[in-house]
């Protein structure tokens, strides 16, 4: 492969995907709006993706791999019908969101999706990655579907791993506010393995790009030892939390990682396809480190997109400490 398309190339994990294949001695190109730079030595060619005249220069011209990371179905139906003939190989970036079922654990890429978007259709998500997925697979014998997980690691801009390092952090002795761990898992993927996944796989059809699962107990566990945290640990239940306005999963006032007690299935699907095709994962204390140390330079009391700020934490906690003993 000497040269390689993204269709983004200058996001968060689009640009770790754009550093790896250069890295590896590819020629890089990314279409992008060009509010950011692109990594490294790639060439930006700046470009609306609502703009259907936005690939007609990138029609010209023939391309080893292309890769999409959208969420909106549009964008790439647009770009496979653009594109699609012109690349070798192409690699769609979808989600385990795309799965209906988030209740069987240890599912593989054989679990139902969702319904597939449709023109028109409110905005989902999950429906949204099945409809872009669809018009990936037209692309027979080329395309590789990844399907992430929760993509962790230093500069991760939605903030849910790294909430965890910020709460231990700001607590030093005093006490950090859990929700519930009984019988829930994580599965987070660092956003470097995935990178390195996407720039040198071979393999073709949908692979789930997830990492290993662990109690969500331990993950927590592992931010406080990562950390030299001293305080103790207060949990909640899971229907004094929701009373209280916390959030699962992500968002303002919310509890990262946190799911609700019947998805059983979503943090803890099958990766034996990904570690067959020659994924890598790397030691979950590793990931926790780099994040930590990623907390520290970025300021644990900044302005996040997730998690609970500190004022709301302390409150969670004294009214916690007021509720009589059972």
């Amino acid at each position: 492969m000497t040269n390689a398309l993204i269709l983004g190339g200058t996001g968060w994990l689009s640009g770790r995907i754009s550093q790896r294949l250069q890295d590896d001695g590819v020629d890089v190109t990314c279409l992008a709006r060009g509010s950011r730079a692109a990594p490294g030595s790639a060439e930006l060619v700046r470009g609306d993706r609502d703009d259907p005249r936005v690939y007609e220069a990138l029609s010209a011209r023939e391309w080893d791999h292309v890769i999409d990371i959208s969420s909106r179905a549009d964008h790439v139906i647009a770009a496979v019908v653009a594109l699609g003939d012109r690349a070798a190989r192409w690699t769609y970036v979808s989600s385990v969101s795309a799965y209906a079922d988030d209740v069987t654990v240890g599912a593989d890429e054989s679990a139902r999706l969702h319904v597939a978007a449709k023109p028109g259709d409110e905005y989902e998500y999950g429906p949204q990655k099945v409809a872009a997925e669809d018009a990936v697979r037209t692309l027979d014998g080329r395309a590789l579907i990844v399907r992430p997980g929760l993509i962790v690691g230093s500069g991760d801009p939605s903030d849910r791993f790294g909430y965890w390092a910020a709460a231990v952090l700001r607590a030093g002795s005093a006490d950090v506010l859990l929700p519930p761990t009984e019988g829930r898992t994580a599965q987070v993927i660092d956003v470097d393995d995935v990178a390195a996944f996407i720039a040198t796989a071979t393999a073709t059809g949908a692979i789930n790009a997830v990492g290993a699962q662990h109690p969500l107990g331990d993950v927590l566990a592992l931010f406080r030892t990562a950390t030299g945290h001293t305080g103790g640990t207060v949990s909640a239940e899971e229907e004094w939390l929701v009373e209280h306005g916390v959030e699962y999963w992500a968002g303002e006032r919310s509890l990262p990682l946190w799911l609700p007690a019947e998805m059983t299935g979503f943090m803890a699907r099958s990766n034996a396809a990904y570690l067959a095709n020659g994924g890598f994962l790397r030691r979950l204390e590793d990931t926790v480190a780099e994040v930590v140390q990623d907390e520290r330079v970025r300021g644990v009391e900044r302005e996040r997109r997730a998690g609970l700020t500190g004022s709301e934490e302390r409150e969670l906690l004294a009214e916690l400490r007021r509720l009589p003993l059972r």
